[in-house]
């Protein structure tokens, strides 16, 4: 077989075996660095590239196959003109090309050091996987180990295998895309540089899910390499099939929820929606006070803890079915019982405050691209706008209720008591509609209870309802043309009113 493959790896996992299984076909090997030197002590018949450019490795090995002898013999195509210039040169035709890439993503999350990371930048592989990605109807172009078997197989039966050559050159390219899309990312990133004109970011594939939202629509899931944030993706799970794509959404939603909180705290969440959060001094507590909140919507949910788990929680957990509980640990008593549940997803993950960072929308043609939304009030502008002050208590139920509003879709009410939700009204076309929903759905004596709206209100009328419940205080940030109005009413039934000024609208 009068071939010629060039081989230069750096994850060189199988490359020993492949490249027996070429010389015994009769492909002539040639190769740098450390691959030759693996080659060559494993009794492989191969040849230096610096043997066929006839210039040796310079500037420390940085440059080595950038050379008209190798990317000639890489972009060459078979045709008579390509072929009487090559030979004009001097120059072989290379059929096949082997190449990975320098462990740039290793390095940058093993080490903070930008000196070893630049020094990790691949220079020449990326070049030669392109130029033989190009090339892909003349020239085989293997980025990959996994796909070393099948190569042979085309060899051994000496086939074209066209549909073959093209996969392996769109495979090379989603490589190199990859592979420069987290060079840029991380030094963008670690410069703190924001967004420029091109928005380019990479994810690596985690599962194919069983399906969607619904069982007719494909799903995938993908992960962020250089994303440090707490992620449902970062999670252990201890028990249970696998995560659902409205599992992993829903379960985003409670942990997005739950880094709020620092003290013990419960998130139930229904849809993407918290449907019952309390904060209390024990999780045990903590969990039975968000139950409480709402014990029917929570059915078929997913409940997040900020604190281990231990028997007597897991007990209570049992008594329903839920989807998936989340916590930072579980004693192994704890596990046992839950685990008597088959279906329940246990997922073990330390959860943290989050760091600002990009959030994404997709739309048609395109992305929303925003901050991530992270402020919640600033207490130094604080405004109180009503004859009567709020006193201690209602100030941390209001702070409690505006973590819980940043997170429930708009419109949005939810009512606070004693850090406990009460009252949930969201995802409402009218701020009426979700006041309604808010105050109908509570379950106990709104009396003394405070109130937090993600928007301003239009009018007067949602203040009135509260007032007319017994709430006592009204956290929202203003900015209507009627907020006098507001004010007024808030007087009316001896309301404190604060104003934030800020939204948190989340469509």
């Amino acid at each position: 077989m009068d071939l010629r493959a060039l081989i230069s790896v750096s994850d060189k996992s199988g490359v020993v075996e492949f490249a027996k299984k070429l010389s015994k076909l009769g492909v002539e090997i040639i190769s740098t660095g450390g691959t030759y030197n693996l080659l060559k002590e494993s009794g492989i018949d191969v040849l230096k590239v610096s043997n066929v450019t006839e210039h040796p490795e310079i500037l420390g090995g940085r440059v080595k196959t950038l050379h008209p002898k190798v990317h000639g013999g890489i972009l060459a195509k078979r045709t008579q003109e390509h072929l009487s210039e090559l030979n004009e040169h001097n120059i072989t035709p290379i059929d096949l090309v082997v190449v990975n890439l320098y462990p740039f993503k290793e390095t940058i999350l093993r080490t903070d050091d930008l000196d070893e990371a630049i020094e990790n930048i691949d220079i020449g592989g990326p070049t030669m996987i392109r130029a033989a990605a190009k090339n892909f109807k003349d020239v085989m172009i293997v980025c990959d180990p996994s796909d070393y078997t099948k190569v042979i197989e085309t060899l051994e039966n000496e086939e074209a295998n066209m549909d073959f050559r093209y996969d392996l050159a769109l495979k090379a390219f989603s490589h190199t895309a990859n592979y420069d899309a987290l060079i840029s990312e991380y030094l963008r990133k670690r410069a703190n540089k924001g967004l420029g004109d091109t928005y380019t970011k990479t994810f690596e594939k985690v599962d194919e899910l069983r399906y969607g939202e619904n069982p007719h629509q494909r799903a995938f899931v993908y992960k962020s390499v250089l994303d440090e944030n707490t992620s449902i993706l970062k999670g252990e799970q201890l028990h249970g099939k696998q995560l659902s794509y409205n599992n992993i959404n829903d379960a985003n939603g409670a942990i997005e929820l739950m880094c709020e909180f620092s003290e013990p705290t419960a998130v139930n969440v229904k849809h993407a929606n918290p449907c019952g959060v309390a904060t209390a001094s024990n999780v045990k507590e903590a969990y039975l006070k968000a139950y409480e909140a709402d014990p029917v919507s929570v059915f078929g949910g997913i409940v997040c803890l900020n604190r281990t788990v231990e028997s007597d929680l897991a007990k209570e957990l049992n008594k329903i079915f839920i989807e998936i509980v989340i916590a930072p640990d579980y004693t192994d008593e704890a596990l046992e019982i839950l685990k008597s549940k088959k279906n329940i997803r246990i997922i073990k993950m330390e959860i943290k405050e989050r760091s600002k960072t990009w959030t994404t929308k997709n739309i048609s043609g395109g992305i929303l691209v925003q901050d991530s939304n992270e402020e919640l009030w600033n207490k130094d502008t604080l405004k109180v706008v009503t004859e009567k002050q709020p006193n201690d208590s209602e100030m941390e139920d209001m702070e409690f209720a505006l973590k819980v509003v940043k997170h429930i879709t708009s419109n949005g009410i939810v009512v606070v008591k004693n850090k406990q939700t009460i009252g949930i009204g969201n995802g409402q076309v009218s701020r009426i509609w979700a006041m309604e929903n808010a105050l109908s759905r509570s379950n106990v004596d709104l009396k003394g209870s405070v109130i937090a709206s993600d928007a301003f209100f239009p009018f007067d009328d949602c203040v009135q309802m509260a007032g007319e419940k017994g709430i006592c205080a009204v956290v929202q940030p203003g900015g209507s043309m009627r907020d006098e109005d507001s004010v007024k009413m808030a007087d009316k039934y001896g309301m404190s009113m604060v104003l934030t000024g800020i939204r948190h609208f989340k469509h």
